[in-house]
């Protein structure tokens, strides 16, 4: 089969591979499609040491089934696999299982690929009328539903009585805007510095408010900050806007240090929440969600050959990309 292979940093190959040997209890799936995400470029530039070459990346990703009496069964992917027995697992909290694991992490290879092996209580069927590459858009779009989940819990506000702000205006990004809106939270400014993907978010998502900084958008100080870079920047910034006794989620994972001011927080009792991919309840519903149609049309979403996913990978890292969100088409 044809797969798209990491073989270095900045280097990408379209290339023939293995095909995958499905174990007991695992469907063999023909892919559709595979978004890129933020973390397959942090492998791409090399700084991921998780993540070492050769290996095909890739997590986000939509199917169908190839053989077994499943066969034709249309299918969203959950890349995150878990124990199943632990006391997070126990707890509905699989996402923080010691021993979780996801595709495109040796030993096993990512979903840059024609087909993928992937045990079956990770598949979610998806409708009929609902486009794969919509589908494969559910594991990105978990992620912030994941995370506003968490932080309206911790909020002793209504959501309807809620400013938040979202920095990034990547799919985690705007996930999260989506998310928050869907849960109730109807007051929501995106920041984001790409001009060229400023632009494009503005048409496609009219409901939201979007600028390139906080001081430009004249906001209110948010209840809630969402930082779905996470570099030391990102983190300065939300630690400085948001409201005193207010909460921030931190998504990105961008790099490790450097950023918080711990004074203010703990002067001002701001709550800072860790918040990591999503449960396997967060999938299904996210998954729910989008074929209702809660999302929206995903105008903000971009479609290319996985057989040109090197340059797609290359205009992401040089700005030259608009939209929210690559998906790879096999």
């Amino acid at each position: 089969m044809k797969a798209l292979v990491y073989t270095g940093p900045k280097e990408l190959v379209y290339r023939d591979v293995a095909e995958p040997n499905p174990s007991a209890g695992q469907a063999l799936i023909d892919l559709d499609c595979s978004g890129i995400c933020g973390s397959d470029m942090h492998a791409y530039l090399g700084h991921d040491e998780r993540r070492p070459a050769p290996l095909i990346l890739g997590h986000e990703a939509a199917g169908v089934i190839q053989a077994g009496p499943e066969a034709g069964r249309r299918v969203t992917i959950n890349p995150l696999v878990s124990c199943g027995v632990c006391e997070a697992c126990a707890e509905g909290r699989d996402n923080i299982c010691p021993s979780r694991r996801i595709i495109s992490m040796p030993p096993v290879e990512g979903s840059f690929a024609e087909r993928l092996a992937m045990r079956m209580e990770n598949l979610v069927t998806v409708p009929e009328h609902v486009p794969l590459w919509q589908a494969a858009l559910t594991e990105p779009m978990a992620c912030g539903w994941h995370a506003v989940k968490l932080a309206l819990r911790m909020s002793h506000r209504a959501p309807d009585q809620m400013h938040a702000v979202v920095l990034g205006g990547g799919a985690i990004g705007i996930g999260s805007a989506l998310s928050l809106a869907a849960l109730g939270v109807t007051s929501v400014t995106v920041l984001e510095t790409n001009p060229r993907r400023l632009a494009r978010l503005r048409r496609d998502l009219p409901q939201f408010e979007f600028h390139a900084s906080f001081e430009e958008s004249g906001s209110k100080a948010p209840d809630l900050v969402i930082d779905a870079v996470g570099f030391a920047p990102t983190r300065e910034i939300a630690t400085a806007i948001v409201k005193p006794g207010g909460i921030i989620a931190h998504i990105g994972l961008g790099e490790a240090t450097g950023g918080l001011d711990v004074r203010r927080m703990t002067l001002q009792e701001i709550t800072f929440c860790g918040t990591y991919t999503y449960t396997a309840e967060d999938f299904r519903d996210t998954a729910a969600a989008i074929f209702r149609g809660d999302f929206g049309d995903f105008k903000w979403v971009e479609q290319r050959s996985l057989s040109e996913g090197a340059q797609a990978f290359a205009d992401l890292l040089d700005g030259r990309v608009d939209a929210g969100k690559i998906v790879l088409m096999t």
